[in-house]
C-alpha cells in the first residue's frame, strides 16, 4: 500500500496548502516530460487526488486503505474481511456473549485448509490429464483428442492459480486481524476438580 504522505513528503495533519505546495514540487520532479518516470508521477498524481478528496482521505486516515492505492492482494483480503465484518453485524447474538474476532480467525484458517486441499485435487486431475497426452501414440492430422486434452490441462492451471491468489488474499485477511483481542463479557471460568480428580493429577 503506498502512503500518500510519505510519497508527498507530508505529514497526516497537513492543510491543503501544505498538500498543494508538496505536490507541486515531487511533480514538477518527476514529470515525465522532464525525465521523470511516467508510473511515479501517476503515483503522485493519485495521492494528490486522495488527500484532496476529503471523504477518501478520512476513510485512508481511518483504515490505511485507498480502493486505488492499494496493493490488489491487500484489497481482496480487506474484501474478505467486510465480509467477516457483517456476518459479525448479523449475528444475533449478545456482544459480549461470544468472540466474533476468534471466529473470524477460525473461518479464515478454515478457508485456507480448504483452498489448499483443493488445490491437491487440480494438481492430481492435471497430472492424470498429462498422464494421457503423454500416452497418445499415433494421431490424426487433425489432432482433437489431444487439443481437448492440452487446454483442460491449462485450464487446470488456470484454477490452481487462481486457488492460490485466494489464499494470499485470506492469509492478507488474516494479517489485518493480528493485535486485535476481544473482550468477552463473562469469560471461561476454569471448573475446580474434584478431589479426587486433583489428586490423580498431582500423582501423575
Amino acid at each position: 500500500m503506498i502512503d500518500p504522505y510519505e510519497l508527498l513528503g507530508l505529514e497526516q495533519g497537513a492543510d491543503a496548502e501544505a498538500i498543494r505546495l508538496a505536490y507541486r514540487k515531487a511533480a514538477k520532479a518527476a514529470h515525465p516530460d522532464t525525465g521523470g518516470d511516467a508510473d511515479a508521477f501517476a503515483q503522485l498524481q493519485t495521492a494528490y487526488e486522495l488527500l484532496q478528496d476529503p471523504v477518501r482521505r478520512r476513510v485512508y486516515d481511518d483504515t490505511g486503505f485507498d480502493p486505488e492505492l492499494a496493493d490488489p492482494k491487500a484489497l481482496k483480503g480487506l474484501m474478505m474481511l467486510e465480509n467477516l465484518v457483517n456476518d459479525m453485524i448479523l449475528d444475533e447474538r449478545e456482544p459480549g456473549s461470544f468472540d466474533p474476532v476468534a471466529a473470524m480467525r477460525r473461518k479464515l484458517s478454515d478457508d485456507i485448509v480448504k483452498s489448499r486441499f483443493h488445490i491437491l485435487e487440480l494438481e492430481r486431475h492435471r497430472t492424470r490429464v498429462r498422464h494421457h497426452i503423454d500416452r497418445l501414440g499415433r494421431r490424426p492430422e487433425t489432432d482433437v483428442l489431444g487439443a481437448m486434452l492440452t487446454a483442460r490441462a491449462a485450464t487446470i492451471t488456470e484454477a490452481i492459480r487462481s486457488a492460490e491468489q485466494q489464499i494470499e488474499a485470506i492469509e492478507q485477511a488474516y494479517e489485518m486481524l493480528s493485535g486485535y483481542s476481544y473482550e468477552l463479557e463473562h469469560p471461561p471460568v476454569a471448573v475446580p476438580l474434584e478431589r479426587d480428580e486433583a489428586e490423580a493429577q498431582a500423582a501423575e
